[in-house]
């Protein structure tokens, strides 16, 4: 299957072990993006750096280059940009270059280029799935998320979708779109991902119209006072988990099984990483004894279990102990995953390759 045509995937190449190597057409496609685009006011020194790096996209550019556009802000941009650029190629792959970004004591490289690259790497982790469900879930990943509860369902919308429909539609409040009806979301045109719909979401992959449920169970209620409760065999949680399993063993050549959790009752709870800053929080919180308010533990959509395949990829004092993963909603109800924490948390017994 096709999807993420924009992501620049097409413009790279994979290297023996499967990792990305950055080109020139790559270096390229990242000239038109909307932070690097020329405006009606930029200076005749801009248009001349941003034409010459178009046709030569690797090119040295002296300081000289950058001194003469007039404009704080844009000559900032271009400082951001070669710095990413010459990163970039210095690493070798877009992966080396990912991990390296996390390693340091100061990250200077804006979140929408880290997002590039995660969905890059992710569209090359992935380039052999066929499940639309998979693919929807990847893009948490590098897309924040808008949840709403609904209904009984944990529903994520695209942020930026659903902002630009909220503008658009003069629906006024940001994110409210995602507090109205169901017949609110008929109109907007934001339907569930679901396997009825999946052909269409191939075809819309840039629009991003697809709502991911994230529901853990089903709720039913019967007769005499009994409830049902049923674990959702299609929900998004566990197309997240085949996701993130992938993820790491592309960093990490290491094999891990993760499974969504409605709860954590191990007693010897050992390992616990946040997938976001939220999760994290909580989970910090909880593991140090300490209370967690009621209003923030309302944020967590889930836990998850991981486990190792092999015991000699994990450190010897935890080898049979699994590792417990959190995702949450921050208070503006915004699920914003960090898949940087997988690849820096887990408590592997070497580094990874």
């Amino acid at each position: 299957m096709k999807f993420w045509p924009n992501c620049g995937f097409d413009q790279l190449r994979r290297n023996e072990r499967g990792w990305l190597v950055p080109t020139a057409n790559y270096i390229a496609l990242l000239l038109t993006r909307p932070e690097m685009a020329l405006v009606p006011e930029s200076c005749k020194a801009e248009v001349r750096l941003h034409k010459a790096l178009k046709a030569a996209p690797i090119k040295a550019v002296l300081p000289a280059e950058l001194e003469r556009i007039k404009d704080a802000d844009a000559r900032h941009n271009y400082q951001v940009f070669l710095s990413f650029r010459d990163g970039l190629i210095a690493s070798g792959t877009l992966e080396g270059y990912y991990r390296s970004l996390f390693e340091q004591t100061a990250i200077h490289i804006p979140p929408v280029f880290i997002d590039l690259l995660a969905q890059a790497i992710l569209r090359n982790v992935l380039d052999d799935c066929t499940d639309a469900q998979e693919v929807r879930a990847a893009e948490l990943l590098f897309r924040p998320q808008r949840i709403a509860i609904q209904d009984g369902q944990v529903l994520a919308a695209d942020r930026e979708a659903v902002d630009q429909y909220s503008e658009t539609a003069g629906l006024g409040e940001l994110g409210r779109l995602l507090l109205e009806s169901k017949a609110s979301l008929r109109t907007a045109n934001f339907k569930v991902l679901s396997p009825d719909n999946a052909e269409r979401y191939w075809s819309a992959p840039e629009r991003h119209p697809f709502l991911l449920d994230l529901t853990h169970e089903i709720t039913q209620e019967l007769s005499h006072g009994l409830t049902l409760r049923m674990a959702r065999a299609r929900s998004g949680l566990q197309a997240l988990a085949r996701v993130l399993e992938k993820w790491v063993w592309h960093f990490c050549a290491v094999q891990v099984r993760i499974q969504p959790e409605a709860s954590v009752t191990d007693a010897a709870w050992r390992w616990h990483t946040g997938l976001d800053a939220e999760s994290s929080t909580i989970l910090n919180r909880l593991y140090e004894g300490e209370v967690v308010e009621s209003d923030q533990m309302q944020r967590l959509i889930s836990l998850f279990r991981l486990t190792f395949d092999n015991p000699q990829d994990v450190q010897p004092e935890l080898v049979g102990k699994p590792v417990y993963l959190g995702l949450a909603m921050n208070a503006d109800k915004v699920l914003r995953i960090k898949p940087q924490n997988l690849l820096l948390n887990l408590p592997l017994a070497k580094p990874s390759r």
